[in-house]
């Protein structure tokens, strides 16, 4: 183990609070890297003249590198540190920005986002390690479990945000706008912010792959992992549906789509402090019960189809829908995060990592199997990932019941 040098930049005395303020901001940073040009997707399709599934495919290579980049980002901040490659990273994500607002090639426009995901995984695993390096006990359990809330400010602002963009000033002022916000908060960090890694971690590459092994051999924390990626499916097939099925299928307006997109967003925060309230509360049963209430709910969704279908029905259905899902999400991201608290970084990095990966490959291949046509679609895929959170569920609830018994045996 190698202590810090007087030569890395701490955090000013004073600075800590802003500092703190400063990392919780930018945890919704994916949230905005995706959310924003939601409403969008429609325009850039037929300015670029490409189909909706190559728009579409720019969502999912971002999950995809954004997932990859937190598999191994978590290794080189506990080695190197937080403070340097975050700041590195805010510079680069602007630039590629940039290059996807001036740009109007759907392959260049890929690479930018390849660029993006890898970036935004630094920053964010960055910010989340700043917590576990800074707090301990009840208080970093308290910030543990507002981070899903703070993220839902993204799927909330960014969709209302982008939508008046791309009608007032079109698809490639969204792009700008993530390009400054970036620079901004760049230079925020130069000012405020500062190393906060204690012991740097010795990079050798056997110990840290042991390390890996070791947590994904951990069960409970593999298998929570598997539901973040189920639940954030969910709003991840509405993002890449959504807009098609209200500005195609309902004709209406982008700024409806961002009106929607900001409503469900609102849902996953509700989700998260639901979650925050009944922390305390027996983990299993509370979300047994919460995906109970999601197959109830999605299956009179599929229902009133018979009767109904307009922009109302479909909003308030997945609202409730999303509701259970940051439900899920609030309360097995603070479990994982908190399993390894010595690998702070490898951890966060691993769960956010494998979470978007799944992600990323799960909802682009539901939206190719059941394309973004209309409500009916839309509430078969909310259904295909519930009974798939029940599967998983049930096996949590046998392992869950062998360790108990385990446990009684161990105590006889």
């Amino acid at each position: 183990m190698i202590t810090i040098t007087s030569k890395t930049k701490e955090i000013k005395e004073g600075h800590q609070a802003i500092a703190t303020l400063l990392a919780f901001a930018l945890l919704p940073l994916s949230g905005f890297a995706t959310d924003i040009y939601i409403p969008s997707l429609p325009t850039m399709a037929g300015e670029m003249q490409v189909s909706s599934i190559q728009v579409q495919l720019t969502l999912s290579i971002f999950l995809i590198s954004y997932g990859v980049s937190q598999l191994f980002i978590g290794s080189v901040l506990d080695s190197f540190g937080r403070y340097k490659v975050c700041l590195v990273s805010l510079l680069i994500f602007a630039a590629a920005s940039m290059v996807i607002a001036v740009t109007h090639n759907i392959y260049l426009i890929y690479v930018m986002r390849v660029i993006h995901g890898l970036t935004v995984g630094a920053i964010v695993v960055a910010k989340r390690a700043y917590f576990v390096d800074l707090f301990s006990g009840d208080k970093l359990k308290h910030y543990l479990s507002l981070f899903s809330i703070i993220w839902s400010t993204g799927p909330i602002v960014a969709p209302f945000v982008g939508g008046y963009l791309q009608t007032v000033f079109g698809w490639e002022s969204n792009f700008y706008f993530l390009a400054g916000f970036a620079l901004v908060f760049a230079i925020l960090e130069l000012i405020y912010s500062g190393e906060t890694l204690v012991h740097f971690t010795e990079f050798r590459f056997r110990k840290i792959v042991d390390i890996y092994i070791n947590m994904i051999k951990t069960a409970s924390f593999t298998l929570g992992i598997v539901m973040l990626g189920l639940a954030y499916c969910m709003v991840m097939v509405y993002n890449m549906t959504g807009p098609f099925i209200i500005e195609h299928h309902l004709e209406l307006s982008p700024v409806i789509a961002g009106y929607s997109s900001l409503v469900l967003g609102f849902a996953w925060m509700v989700g998260g402090f639901i979650g925050k309230a009944t922390i305390n509360k027996p983990f299993f049963r509370r979300l047994v019960v919460n995906v109970g209430m999601q197959l109830v709910f999605v299956a009179l969704m599929i229902f009133s189809l018979q009767f109904i279908t307009n922009l109302y029905s479909l909003i308030f259905f997945a609202f409730i829908i999303h509701i259970g899902a940051g439900y899920t999400f609030n309360n097995y991201f603070t479990f994982c995060l908190g399993k390894f608290p010595k690998n702070a970084g490898i951890a966060g990095g691993l769960t956010g990592g494998i979470t978007y990966v799944i992600v990323s490959f799960l909802s682009y291949g539901i939206v190719n199997i059941v394309p973004a046509k209309d409500e009916r679609n839309l509430s078969y895929s909310y259904l295909i990932l519930i009974l798939l959170s029940i599967i998983v569920m049930f096996m949590i609830f046998k392992m869950n019941k062998k360790d108990n018994a385990g446990a009684a045996e161990a105590a006889a």
